[in-house]
């Protein structure tokens, strides 16, 4: 068996870099599964610095993680301190924080990551490189929605994402901006919104209804592109699904996802938090999760097994057995702050495993020490689910688990512009008028997506592509709330705080366009002694694990390694000349961004055969 090692370091990505290594076999040109390993090389050290800081000044420092998903991270702390301090906002207040995320962040970040990051990676330049026989099938092959959209082939969408000079590529790039126009009536600047506060937000009201007007006049236009764009990669995967690409990329084969809801009610949201004890916060946050519209839900092995908030909260598990830090078991126990329930009375991780290693305990200690695939190879733990049964395993995050769990949740929200159940999510969104696009996509629209059951390389793109349809509806629906409180005269948006001077604890979850991200704190007397975080990518790329898992031929690896375990290489070259093409799509897919700088290092034997510089130039030579 002829076999190559391959080592895609770094791929850039928004919290720093990630890189890949695996083992290929040159004849069946799949990798060795157990050869898989994804790396982050770099330690950014926020939860380190955060102990000792007011709680209060946690939303803008942990919007610092990224210059992307800023908000997403402000957010989620936001939640996180509005618990720990027992206040949430007035109604208006919440509305201001869902359109201004949903503007801000999804609209703008789904858009660029489609279009600006991923689809080159699909595009003319590209193919005619690397899979040149693709391209051919693509100009013999007519576009589905070509009346919708205007392409008449296959070939003329793959043109179009062409970097820079694509018709998509400029249009995702007028419209981002768009986007964060409309983000920014609200947050004031992009990125790092400072204007999140325990109880409210400080966006001003006083001309309020001028703000609503001018956001309004740019989701006019962001809803007309939402649906041009899905009926584009709509088509595009739908190809690229008929060629037999479908199952490449395959994290498990059973969905082991997880999303924990969007956009809070106004009402429901801000009747939790009128300076109540955290307790009683945490045990109202399962009736507030399950109002949002974007329904949460953790699905392991295929089963829906809760729609709990705090079930996923308990249940979440971490380790750092093959990342780049230190036991801190002992240690944490000897800390008065250390707990091993929830407010509910739930052991945490259900009594099955050392409570020290949920979040709430975890304390970041660093430990760089030389990399060794087989020990320790990443700065990203290891999280797992442990459940009720005492099964454990690995959970994925992101846009197709967003939908897939919505899809499985029946349900009418957003004012009934979503509906969803049995496997199936539509979406109405409203006549949308706007110069830029064809006035095939203005008319009022109803769209559907019958979830595939398989998370791979094509469906996490479609899923993205979908959920900008659903975010915009949210986002309408928020705008009209919004309307509906002024008329009430309700235009209040904030609570003041107050500092509690017990320990109290708090825990963030909301849904980032990259997935579920979550936020915990324990503070007393508003100074901050522990704060963890877990971006999606915290679970998405996390490093091995072989001891705890219930199934370790399934489940020891995380989701981008199980991805990129179960690709096949296309790239019609020989192997000394394969780039890695498709290692790099399966990661993309989930949206770990900014693939600008990449260097793929070739070795046989360790030795290097080969270092290909910028790859995303490369492949794009001549555009």
């Amino acid at each position: 068996m002829t076999v190559r090692e391959l080592v895609v370091d770094p791929i850039t990505r928004i919290e720093g870099h990630l890189g890949a290594r695996l083992i290929v076999d040159v004849n069946k040109r799949r990798p060795n599964h157990d050869s898989v390993r994804v790396f982050a090389t770099a330690f950014r050290g926020f939860e380190v610095f955060a102990v000792g800081r007011r709680p209060e000044d946690m939303p803008p420092i942990t919007s610092r993680f990224c210059g992307v998903c800023g908000s997403s991270h402000a957010n989620a702390s936001a939640i996180t301190v509005d618990m720990a301090y027992g206040v949430s906002p007035e109604p208006l207040g919440v509305v201001l924080r869902n359109i201004g995320f949903g503007m801000d962040e999804y609209l703008y970040d789904h858009t660029i990551i489609l279009n600006l990051l991923e689809g080159p990676d699909y595009s003319e330049a590209l193919l005619k490189k690397f899979t040149p026989s693709v391209f051919s099938e693509a100009e013999r092959t007519l576009a589905q929605n070509r009346d919708r959209h205007g392409f008449e082939k296959i070939s003329d969408i793959m043109r179009a994402l062409n970097p820079v000079s694509g018709r998509m590529w400029q249009l995702a790039a007028y419209f981002q901006r768009i986007a964060r126009e409309a983000g920014v009536l609200i947050y004031g600047k992009h990125p790092h919104p400072n204007v999140l506060i325990p109880g409210g937000i400080q966006t001003n009201t006083y001309d309020i209804e001028e703000t609503l007007i001018a956001i309004t006049y740019r989701l006019v236009k962001l809803t007309a592109w939402v649906k041009f764009n899905y009926y584009v990669w709509e088509d595009l995967l739908n190809f690229y699904k008929n060629i037999g690409y479908e199952m490449v990329g395959l994290t498990y084969e059973k969905p082991r996802v997880m999303s924990v809801g969007l956009f809070e009610d106004p009402e429901k949201y801000s009747a939790i938090g009128d300076y109540v004890s955290w307790e009683d916060f945490y045990k109202a946050m399962d009736g507030a999760a399950e109002a949002r519209i974007f329904k949460p839900g953790m699905v392991l092995d295929g089963e829906l097994v809760s729609t709990k908030y705090t079930d996923m909260n308990a249940s979440t598990m971490e380790h750092v057995d093959m990342a780049f830090y230190d036991e801190w078991k002992d240690k944490v126990r000897k800390e008065e702050w250390y707990t091993e329930e929830d407010p509910l009375g739930n052991k945490l991780l259900w009594g099955k495993e050392d409570p020290a290693y949920h979040p709430w305990n975890k304390v970041t200690v660093p430990k760089p020490v030389r990399l060794d695939w087989n020990e320790k190879y990443s700065w990203v733990v290891r999280v797992n689910k442990v459940w009720k049964d005492g099964t454990i395993g690995p959970i994925e995050l992101g846009p197709y688990p967003r939908v897939y769990v919505h899809s499985r949740r029946a349900s009418t929200t957003a004012g009934g512009l979503i509906r969803a159940g049995n496997g199936k999510v539509e979406v109405t969104l409203p006549r949308a008028v706007t110069g830029e696009l064809p006035s095939t996509v203005w008319e009022e629209d109803t769209i559907d997506w019958n979830v595939p059951g398989h998370s791979t390389t094509i469906y996490r793109l479609w899923g993205r592509a979908y959920c900008l349809l659903m975010i915009a509806a949210g986002v309408w629906h928020n705008v009209l709330q919004a309307m509906e409180l002024l008329k009430q005269g309700k235009r209040k948006s904030s609570r003041p705080w107050k500092v509690p001077s017990s320990i109290t604890r708090g825990a963030g979850f909301l849904e980032a366009p990259r997935g579920s991200v979550r936020h915990w704190i324990v503070q007393r007397g508003g100074k901050t002694l522990n704060y963890q975080a877990h971006a999606p990518t915290t679970e998405n790329a996390s490093s091995r694990d072989e001891k705890r898992v219930t199934d370790p031929r399934r489940y020891a690896p995380g989701p981008f390694e199980a991805a990129v375990s179960n690709i096949v290489i296309t790239e019609e070259l020989p192997p000394d000349k394969w780039e890695g093409l498709d290692v790099v799509r399966a990661i993309r897919s989930f949206d770990p961004c900014l693939a600008c700088a990449v260097h793929i290092e070739f070795a046989n034997d360790g030795r290097v055969l080969k270092v290909v510089e910028k790859v995303v130039t490369d492949m794009t030579v001549n555009v």
